[in-house]
């Protein structure tokens, strides 16, 4: 059953590992599926049109090693090799896909609940000299919630790796236009990005802010927005309209930052880079705060 953390302001929804999405891309611990503050919706969907929405991202979905997960390398046709958060995936080709959707043997899941956090343990099994425990925390605040990970390397091979959250974004049920804007704590250089797709030029980029002249009909994307740069973690998202925003606010920097979007989903995307030495942990956190405009 979902887990429901609430205030008098701010609701959050979280789906437990084994409930509704299990497919091989997402991290299983704590799926935010749904926000809501003053009683006005901030979470969307990856896609509208797909039948199977238990098979998609929504609400803040992470995912560790977009480009390459764990072991894969290591790993032969017909071996087994780690996806962080979700458990072992089956190898079927020579190189990672994240959209492929791998066979799964789960990892094991630890689960314990409070008034205002959601505590999950993820257990690894070993596989290429690879395992792990994930341990990730959602605690609720005033106006805010956090999100806490802690990786412990349990294998005798360094992890080297990344994570970032999908956050499909939408407020109010209102679709992408001229009511969002998007601010970062930097100045946006297109010219240093490396790809941009920006189907009939959709989505203006000035100074640190994103707007839009019309809402995209087709899927826009921009990777490497800091240029390269290490910069803070941040993102801000307002709605002129229904006069509420949402900001992320992390306790790390970050080298790569990329957006994606469509009509009805906007999707700011900091990547957490990570080395962990066997026996080592790493710990960082991810906050979220909502207010009025």
């Amino acid at each position: 059953m979902a887990q429901m953390l609430n205030n008098n302001d701010l609701e959050i929804k979280i789906d437990l590992p084994h409930e509704n999405y299990k497919s091989s891309r997402f991290d299983w611990t704590g799926k935010i599926v749904d926000i809501k503050f003053k009683n006005v919706k901030l979470a969307g969907i990856e896609n509208l049109n797909y039948q199977n929405k238990n098979l998609i991202g929504k609400g803040l979905y992470n995912e560790f090693g977009i480009d390459s997960a764990l072991g894969f390398e290591e790993a032969k046709i017909g071996e087994w090799f780690h996806k962080i958060g979700v458990g072992l995936l089956k190898k079927t080709n020579s190189k990672y896909a994240f959209d492929t959707a791998y066979e799964i043997a789960p990892a094991t899941f630890r689960i314990s609940t409070s008034k205002n956090s959601v505590l999950i343990d993820c257990i690894s099994p070993t596989a290429n000299g690879y395992s792990y425990e994930l341990q990730k925390e959602i605690l609720l605040e005033d106006n805010s919630f956090s999100v806490s990970y802690r990786l412990t390397n349990t294998g005798i091979r360094k992890i080297k790796t990344d994570e970032y959250v999908h956050n499909f974004l939408n407020i109010n049920n209102d679709l992408i236009g001229k009511n969002y804007y998007l601010h970062f704590p930097f100045e946006l250089k297109p010219k240093l990005f490396t790809e941009t797709v920006n189907p009939d030029e959709a989505v203006t980029i000035k100074e640190n802010k994103v707007s839009f002249n019309l809402t995209p009909n087709k899927q826009f994307f921009f990777s490497n927005l800091s240029g390269g740069k290490s910069v803070d973690a941040i993102w801000e998202l307002t709605h002129l309209k229904a006069k509420i925003g949402i900001r992320e606010k992390n306790s790390f920097q970050t080298k790569k930052v990329n957006l994606w979007g469509w009509k009805h989903v906007i999707s700011p995307e900091l990547f957490f880079d990570i080395k962990v030495e066997p026996g080592k942990s790493l710990a960082w956190t991810r906050n979220y705060e909502l207010f009025q405009i």
